[in-house]
């Protein structure tokens, strides 16, 4: 095996497994056969013969056993994963679970989970219950968990298969993947990250999840299954791979292209999981999270500073005048928590500047005082060495001349002036 500086030589397991869960009550009066069989049309044939195929095959079990011989699954990180009440007491009053598990060899495609998660869904879809998957402690109703399989072109969302979870401690937000172990690949970290930057790095470090795990199964392709694959030192990360893992491939943009160095992080207890590091490339200046903060503006460039000013009356002007109406609304849903889910709140603000005012972005953390930004700069300003990426400001809310609401695709809502710039139409002084 080769190793060198530019590559990292990962691991490869010899096997991988996925396990689902139907809860139901009383024994299911539908054969799972059956069940599968009715799901013809439903998803795409790839899919739906693959599932029919290890249905039939030692590669694929199906048991329906009482509840007390399976370990208890654990209601709060159920909870935290999203399941509701309702699934919550569902699962409860079930006396039996369906039990499917699969495996197969790491590679492209992952078999075992798809043809898993489709006959599980079948089951559910057949009792009117729920999945429960056993890796992401997710619960998933029938049509979300058959929306979540590969098309005919065997395109999946990548997020609907890698979850992206972040804890907080004294040096910022530790983020996780979880859900590449899935595919054979060990799960991401990425630590020291900025708290402002809780939805933006949640999508790069999605973004970096598609693009290894695109390398990942090209070093599986072959017909005998490696023990490492060599994955890049520098990871390439690109509005593309953002926008594709989120399910969104046209929205993807122009944007330049991200570096992260990747590190092998071995866990020093047997028990607990190694991890492969998202980090500065070797030789970056200044704090890691200052360079968190740089790639996520990269990646989201709708929102880029503006040294022009408009003149009265132009589309500019237009621009400017329908931001500011729509500003009490904006902050009336910020502070009601009524955003979109994933969404990061930025505006818009003049700094003074000797050829006019320097127009830059800030992500808003709060705005209790109506009158009162309090925020982050998403930018470095030109006119004021003190306001850079990541640093904390206060924003009149007077000198708003715009506001937008992003997610990983971009901008979702607002961003008028920027979308009079990306037109073409800058006014000049």
């Amino acid at each position: 095996m080769l190793i060198t500086d530019d590559f990292l030589p990962v691991p490869v397991p010899e096997s991988l497994s996925a396990t689902y869960l139907v809860p139901v009550t009383g024994l299911p009066r539908v054969s799972t056969k059956s069940a599968v069989a009715a799901l013809a049309g439903r998803i795409a044939e790839p899919v739906h013969g693959l599932a029919r195929q290890m249905l039939d095959s030692p590669l694929m079990s199906v048991d329906t056993r009482p509840i007390g011989e399976f370990p208890e699954l654990p209601p709060d990180l159920l909870t935290a994963f999203g399941a509701s009440e309702a699934q919550l007491d569902r699962l409860a009053a079930a006396s039996h679970l369906v039990v499917v598990q699969a495996e197969y060899r790491p590679g492209w495609p992952p078999a075992h989970e798809w043809a898993a998660r489709a006959v599980a869904a079948a089951v559910a879809d057949a009792v009117g219950g729920d999945v429960v998957d056993v890796f992401g402690l997710q619960f998933l109703a029938p049509a979300v968990a058959l929306r979540s399989l590969p098309d005919e072109r065997g395109r999946i969302r990548l997020v609907d298969w890698v979850l992206v979870p972040y804890s907080s401690d004294a040096d910022g937000l530790w983020f996780t993947t979880k859900g590449l172990r899935r595919f054979g690949l060990l799960e991401l970290q990425t630590q020291g990250v900025p708290d402002h930057l809780t939805r933006a790095w949640g999508a790069v470090m999605t973004g970096a999840a598609r693009r290894l795990l695109r390398d990942w199964t090209d070093g599986l392709a072959g017909e005998e299954v490696p023990a490492f694959v060599q994955l890049p030192v520098l990871a390439t990360v690109t509005g593309h791979d953002i926008a594709v893992a989120y399910g969104n491939p046209e929205q993807h943009g122009a944007t330049a292209p991200v570096l992260l160095r990747l590190e092998l992080d071995p866990a020093t207890d047997p028990d607990a999981d190694s991890f492969l590091s998202l980090r500065p490339p070797a030789g970056h200046p200044g704090p890691d999270g200052r360079y968190y903060a740089a790639a996520c503006a990269t990646l989201f460039a709708g929102i880029q500073p503006d040294v022009r000013y408009a003149r009265p009356g132009d589309a500019m002007s237009r621009a400017i005048a329908t931001a500011r109406a729509g500003l009490d609304d904006a902050r009336a849903r910020f502070v009601a928590g009524k955003l979109p889910r994933e969404s990061q709140l930025v505006v818009k603000y003049g700094l003074p500047g000797e050829d006019g005012p320097e127009y830059v972005w800030a992500g808003v953390t709060s705005w209790d005082a109506p009158e009162r930004i309090v925020g982050v700069s998403a930018s470095d300003a030109a006119s004021d060495p003190t306001v850079r990426i990541g640093s904390p400001v206060v924003v009149e809310t007077s000198d708003v001349v715009d506001w937008a609401l992003l997610d990983g695709t971009g901008v979702i809502e607002g961003g008028w002036t920027q979308a009079v710039l990306d037109a073409g139409e800058r006014p000049t002084p």
